[in-house]
């Protein structure tokens, strides 16, 4: 079985609806990390503090044959078409443990898809 890994990083108002578009597609989880970044445009500032918008990382370990439906659907759910909204990029996992209480889910959903 293989596995990737997509990490989303959007505003923290919408991790909520990243989570339930990645599952409603096929996601058995999610894990969201809070975090701040830079881009093209930089974070406005007010007496010399900076004004970021909280940015969450949202990560989903999931099976490799899935990928594509839930990108898409948490693309649609984050509207990442416009510019400003988010981003998300898919990696591959090498070797995976703690999941041996999810196996037989995985098993049952490839064999039901392939035979």
């Amino acid at each position: 079985m293989r596995f990737k890994i997509i990490l989303a990083s959007v505003k923290s108002s919408i991790s909520d609806s990243i989570v339930d578009a990645g599952k409603k597609a096929g996601a058995t989880g999610a894990t969201i990390i809070p975090a701040r970044g830079t881009g093209v445009h930089e974070a406005k500032t007010f007496f010399g503090l900076s004004l970021e918008a909280q940015t969450d990382i949202v990560m989903f370990l999931i099976e490799e044959h899935i990928v594509q439906n839930i990108l898409d659907a948490i693309g649609d759910a984050g509207e990442f078409q416009k510019p400003g909204t988010g981003i998300a990029f898919v990696l591959p996992v090498e070797h995976v443990i703690g999941l041996e209480s999810q196996m037989e889910r995985f098993r049952d959903e490839v064999r039901d898809q392939y035979f």
